[in-house]
């Protein structure tokens, strides 16, 4: 059949009206099983498919979500969206990807963006704007949140439990000998650095060690603004011997600054990472940091919204995932 296959066009092969192909369609009753496989059969034959609009009219849904991200390029957030998607299209969805570029500002407009295109909802990851200002907007979808602090009764969410895995690195840093330890604690308005520079905290004190706010250092999760904010430590800090990194992004910044001034990795100061993103294992020397299952975090996160969707009152169930120590060369 030339040019695009209509309902219609169905329907007529088929002897039947366009409604009861439509009640085919969308699983209705009120239809013979004959006439079921009839129309069945056409569609395949004839390559049909639904227009998605219609189909949205008659059933409620869109049969997409939003996937609201800080950065688009970091690594850890693209294999989260993978796993998402992945999980997404075995469900039957479409994902729309949006990224704030690390902008508070940004994430308000963009999730009004997605209640306009009428998205089945969504799913949110690393937000920086203040919980409360954002609460009011989730509230208009199925939402689940992951890797933030929106965390009460009202939202599904997933959570790496960032302060153990801060007090964990740090405490790796100690036992091989290190006392001035900086922190490159990423953006002020991260959840997952305020939990990072808890763990990192309490790490200390544990060994007897008072954290000096000088050895601390913010900086956007970014190879170029860790480089420079580790340069800026560095220079004003020489009694540091290793310097733990809010991610690993920042962590290849600051052993780019750490060669740059003529310090050896290793062995003038150790460096140390988070999130073992592919690049941590393939730099040199290989970089020591805390593993987080980005994947699966997506895939989680997309399995307790598809439950939300279809019915299921789970809302406030909580997955929380402890990150792992992975030793390499960088702070051995």
């Amino acid at each position: 059949m030339a040019g695009r296959v209509t309902i219609s066009d169905v329907a007529k092969l088929a002897g039947v009206s366009s409604q009861t192909v439509s009640r085919v369609i969308n699983n209705k009753g009120e239809v013979s099983d004959s006439t079921r496989e009839t129309i069945l059969s056409i569609i395949d034959q004839t390559g049909y498919r639904p227009s998605g609009i219609a189909r949205s009219l008659a059933t409620s849904r869109t049969m997409t979500i939003g996937l609201v991200v800080p950065d688009i390029a970091n690594p850890f957030f693209s294999d989260l969206a993978r796993g998402v998607e992945i999980a997404a299209y075995e469900a039957g969805y479409k994902v729309f990807l949006c990224g704030t570029d690390e902008e508070p500002d940004r994430e308000e407009a963009v999730l009004g963006s997605l209640e306009s295109a009428r998205v089945d909802g969504v799913v949110v990851c690393g937000l920086r704007q203040a919980s409360d200002t954002l609460r009011a907007v989730l509230m208009q979808f199925p939402a689940v949140t992951s890797v933030n602090l929106i965390v009460d009764e009202s939202f599904n969410c997933i959570l790496t439990d960032d302060a153990a895995g801060g007090r964990t690195m740090t405490q790796h840093l100690l036992a091989g000998g290190h006392r001035a330890i900086g922190l490159l604690a990423g953006p002020e308005c991260s959840y997952s650095g305020l939990g990072r520079r808890q763990g990192y905290s309490e790490a200390m004190r544990m060994a007897g060690i008072e954290p000096e706010e000088r050895w601390v250092q913010h900086c956007r999760p970014m190879v170029d603004e860790g480089e420079a904010a580790a340069r800026k430590l560095l220079e004003t800090n020489s009694d540091l011997t290793a310097i733990f990194c809010y991610n690993d992004l920042v962590a290849v910044g600051a052993m780019r600054a750490c060669k740059s001034m003529g310090l050896r990795v290793p062995d003038d100061i150790a460096i140390a990472g988070y999130d073992d993103i592919r690049l941590a294992d393939l730099v040199t020397p290989a970089l020591t940091t805390c593993r987080q299952p980005r994947e699966q975090m997506g895939i989680s996160a997309f399995e307790l919204l598809f439950d939300q969707l279809n019915g299921e009152e789970n809302r406030g169930k909580k997955i929380v995932i402890r990150p792992e120590l992975i030793v390499r060369a960088s702070a051995p």
